[in-house]
């Protein structure tokens, strides 16, 4: 909000994206509010990588900007660090095998897997696949495929792509610009216009020396030099 306060919102929104992801909440409150400022006209660039919830900001976009070093990620959810779609493969797996052989319930089989999570983790994974997925198809809906006639087909199949975790592997899979527009997205490439390409990668530069030079671990800022800094603190105990 502090940097976004007195834009001209008429112009539409740039948004330079660096990050690994976060949380599905605070990534539904970055694109709602950011919807809202500039009625959708958001155009997503991508220097290096967006990953996981900065992948969903991106599906968010009318369009992603990105160069042949850029990646974006997939969008499986992670409970305290672990893949929600993966438990999720694990449990069924296990409710499968059981299914067919009794004899893999005891201690040395399935047991200790499913003992390891508590009784509502699974419900919480599904739920949070779930959210994710719907968030993913109704942004790519009323942004990147408003309007088109095959928006339904192109929809399911990217999301079918991003979210599936039998399929990206990892969630730290980096999906190339090539990748990405294979799936569908709405790629354009940072390579065509040099003087762009120039502009995006001295801001992102200036980004990785600040963080690498400095306490400093987030920054938002805008074109006139508006800024949102969050640093470390730093503490010195003297020695007894």
């Amino acid at each position: 909000m502090t940097t976004i306060n007195r834009l001209d919102h008429t112009k539409g929104l740039d948004l330079i994206l660096h990050t690994p992801g976060g949380d599905t909440a605070a990534t539904e409150s970055i694109v709602d509010y950011l919807g809202k400022m500039f009625d959708k006209n958001i155009r997503a660039i991508v220097p290096q990588l967006a990953m996981s919830g900065g992948t969903m900001i991106a599906c968010a976009c009318k369009s992603i900007l990105m160069g042949k070093q850029s990646s974006l990620g997939p969008v499986d959810p992670q409970l305290n660090g672990i893949p929600a779609h993966g438990v999720i493969e694990e449990f069924n797996r296990a409710r499968e095998e059981v299914k067919a052989d009794a004899t893999k319930i005891p201690i040395w089989h399935w047991q200790p897997i499913i003992n390891k999570y508590h009784p509502t983790f699974i419900g919480e994974c599904e739920k949070s696949v779930k959210w994710s997925e719907q968030l993913v198809r109704d942004w790519l809906s009323a942004g990147m495929f408003d309007g088109d006639p095959q928006a339904e087909g192109k929809i399911k199949s990217i999301i079918h792509e991003l979210t599936n975790h039998a399929l990206t592997l990892s969630h730290a899979r980096h999906l190339s610009s090539e990748k990405c527009s294979s799936l569908g997205l709405k790629v354009e490439k940072l390579e065509d216009n040099q003087k762009l390409q120039d502009a995006v990668l001295n801001v992102h530069h200036a980004c990785m020396l600040t963080f690498s030079s400095t306490p400093a671990t987030k920054i938002i800022e805008n074109h006139n030099g508006t800024a949102f800094i969050k640093v470390i603190t730093q503490m010195l105990l003297e020695a007894k």
